[in-house]
Parts: structure tokens; sequence; C-alpha cells
């Protein structure tokens, strides 16, 4: 391949510039007040470039894989082969309760009570357990909002939610779009939709995070602006969980649900959690009941009603997936011995370095920053659009030819999410030179 080098205004070349930058960010990596914990990490190893692993930036779509997984879940099926089913409360971590070893880890980690988190399925099966409780379209208030660059799998489910009730879904889902020329929402304009047309909405459901732009969005506000219109607030935090620091419960959030693979590392397709906030718990809200939603103490006695505990338990169907909640239970492990504001503030650190980086590249590059600028109103990610060429080629290009992984999101993002838990400044610098290699000037 054909080195690209440009001349910059200064008459230094921007690749050379960069390559000069390595001992900064190796200084820089040995220096964090908060080191990275790479090393308890399978990092895959590089196809291509001058380095043995890969500079890992799509933990926003799946996260590494914790070494210490594999240890505690083979103790998990080695206790099936020893008890069999005695397992269920011989096991070591016995199976029986086992969701409960879940329950306090998770609630810290999204800023809730115990009692309102519950690890469970799937993200989009969540959803649809929680809008049957949650979504109750009556007289005129019947639509629900969410933001236009919704994931999919949201939009499915809203649509799907409304046509269950006999509703158009054209009609009554709302989907909200930033200003004309914009990538992200502003906060102002969501609550202004929610003061002049709340009261046609039953339910306002958004990604914390949204998985696109990286946008951070102001959950409080939103959730109080949907409150004071009378609507129910829930939120999709599958790329807020483990990215950013959350407080549910102080925000008065109604329901809120999401996966455990992103920046959880909990491998993929792993539990999901939800969070009910605990004002709804002993309410008569309708919900889908099964094995798991009444009480422990009387489950043995096989009766005919369901006994639910004024818990998220009680949303709560089937027996829980053992081998699978293992490996979310040791990623909780390592939260909270690092615990968030010291993950965000190494995030907030790293993705400011990558942005400086990347604005040398895309001084005459076709490409462009999508994320807000604003260190405050963005996760751990940037997402990037290039112009002549597809998401999926360049993110080819940079990991076959440079080792280095980022996510594409066809036809025209990139996205790059620098996980303060394995990602390091030498990364950052890695996933600049590149680009720089592989984008050609204007």
């Amino acid at each position: 391949m054909t080195e690209t080098v440009t001349a910059r205004p200064d008459g230094r070349d921007l690749l050379a510039d960069l390559l000069a930058r390595e001992e900064q960010a190796l200084a820089l990596d040995a220096a964090d007040e908060l080191p990275t914990r790479r090393a308890e990490f399978h990092v895959p190893p590089a196809e291509g470039g001058d380095h043995p692993e890969t500079a890992y930036f799509a933990g926003n779509s799946l996260g590494l894989r914790p070494r210490r997984t594999s240890v505690e879940l083979l103790e998990d099926m080695d206790d099936w082969a020893q008890w069999g089913v005695e397992g269920h409360t011989e096991a070591r971590r016995p199976w029986l309760p086992y969701h409960a070893f879940l329950r306090e880890p998770m609630a810290r980690l999204v800023g809730a009570k115990p009692d309102e988190v519950v690890a469970m399925n799937s993200l989009t099966v969540n959803l649809h357990l929680l809008m049957v409780s949650f979504y109750r379209p009556e007289g005129a208030r019947r639509k629900i909002l969410i933001e236009d660059s919704a994931f999919p799998s949201d939009s499915y489910a809203v649509r799907s939610q409304a046509a269950f009730h006999g509703l158009d879904p054209d009609a009554v889902v709302t989907r909200m779009r930033p200003r004309e020329g914009e990538e992200s929402l502003r906060t102002e304009d969501v609550v202004d939709l929610l003061r002049r047309s709340g009261h046609e909405h039953a339910l306002v459901l958004f990604g914390g995070v949204n998985y696109l732009t990286g946008e951070l969005l102001d959950m409080p506000a939103i959730t109080r602006a949907g409150h004071e219109a009378g609507c129910v607030v829930g939120w999709d935090l599958a790329h807020a969980a483990g990215n950013v620091p959350l407080a549910l419960h102080e925000w008065d959030v109604d329901f809120a649900a999401w996966c455990t693979y992103k920046y959880l590392n909990s491998g993929a397709g792993a539990v999901a959690g939800v969070f009910v906030h605990e004002r709804h718990l002993a309410g008569d809200r309708p919900r889908f009941e099964g094995w798991w939603t009444t009480r422990e103490s009387t489950r043995f006695e096989m009766a005919p009603v369901a006994d639910p505990p004024p818990t998220a338990d009680a949303w709560a169907l089937s027996n829980p997936p053992i081998f699978a909640m293992g490996p979310v239970r040791s990623s909780l492990e390592m939260f909270d011995e690092t615990g968030m504001p010291a993950l965000r503030a190494r995030s907030l650190r790293l993705t400011a370095y990558l942005e400086s980086l990347f604005d040398e590249v895309f001084r005459d590059r076709p490409l462009t920053q999508v994320t807000p600028r604003d260190p405050a109103a963005r996760g751990s990610q940037l997402s990037v659009r290039i112009e002549g060429r597809t998401a999926k080629e360049l993110t080819a290009a940079l990991r076959v030819r440079h080792g280095v992984i980022a996510d594409a999101r066809q036809p025209d993002i990139v996205r790059f999410a620098p996980v303060p838990m394995y990602v390091t400044f030498h990364d950052c610098w890695r996933a600049a030179v590149a680009l720089a290699r592989e984008v050609a000037p204007r």
C-alpha cells in the first residue's frame, strides 16, 4: 500500500508528525492516574501492522473477554458435574439464588436500590416485558416518543407494541430528529416537544447514549420533562451501562433496560438487566408472569397463582441461565473494584486525546466527527463519517492492514470506543496513525 503523505502549512507532513508522538502516548499511559486493566483481558491478535495485539475500539459493540471469566465459568460447570440437580443449593455459588448475586453490584452500577434491579433475559425481550406494564395507551394519550436514530431493535419493538394495541405505528410513534444540519438532539428541543405535545404521549423511550452518534442525552432533564407532561419515561441503556455514571433512582426514571455484552464485557448475548423504580414495585400494573415471578420462599409450594415479591424480581419469568449469568457476575466485580467515577474520568481523558489526534487527521481528509464535542454530552465513543468509501471497507482496511478494530455502521459511519478498562493512549495513537495512512487527503 502506498503511504499517504500530507504537507502541512508549517512544512511538516502529518504522518511524520503523528509517528513522532508515539513516545508521548506511551508516557501518557505510564503517568495516568488510573492504569489500564488491559492485561486482565484477552485482546485479539493483530492481523496487520507492527503490534502483536489489536488496538480494540469495538467495545461499544462487543466488549473483550476478562481473563477471570473462564476461571469462574469453569467453576460453575464443575459444580454441575459434581452436584447435578443438587447444585441448585449445594454449588459454591448456588443456582437457585444465583441472580441475587448480581443484584447489589448491578444496582451500584446504574444508581439504583437493590430491589429495583434484576438480571434476566436479553435487552429487547426486557423492553417488551416492561412495555407490557408501562405502555398503556388510553384516550388521546397513545403516542410513543423515540429518537429518530434509535437502534433498530427499539424502533421495531415500539412499532410492534403499538400494533399489538391495535394502533397504527406510523401514526403513534413519534421519531424526534435533530435540527436541520445537526447530528445530535438538543435537550431544550426534547423538552419543548414534550411541553407542546406531551399530553398525546403515553411513553418516552430514548437511548441514554445514542448507539450511532455516541451522544449522552440529559437523562434527568428529559425524565423530568416527560413526567411534567404526564408521560411514563423509560430508557434503553445498552450503550450507557458501564459507560457513563447513572443515577436511575435519583433521576426518578420509571423503568430501564440494558444489555451486558458491550461496555460490561459479559460475552455475546449475555443476560441483560432491568430497572423498575420502587414506586412501581408494589403497584397493580399489569405484567406477564412466570416461574421466577413468584417469591423464592414459596416457589416450591407449586401454587397455581403467583405470589410476586415487591421487587423487580416480579418481572422475571424463567429459571435464569447460570452459565450465561456467571460472566455478568465476574464482570460486575471488576466495575466494583475500579468504580464508575474513576472509569468515567479515564474515559474523558482517552476520548479527548483521541479527538485531538483525529482533529489533526481530519483537517484535510474526507472525515467528519459526528459525536458531540462537549465531553459532558458523550460517552466513550467518537463516531466518524467518511466520504467516498463505505464504513465497511474502511474498518476492514484498519483491521487487516493496521491491527485496529473499529465498528462499521453502514453506509458511512465508523465508531471508535476508547473503553477505559482496556483501551490505552497508545491504542488511540495507533488509531490516528492508521486513519492517516488509510484515508487519502481530499
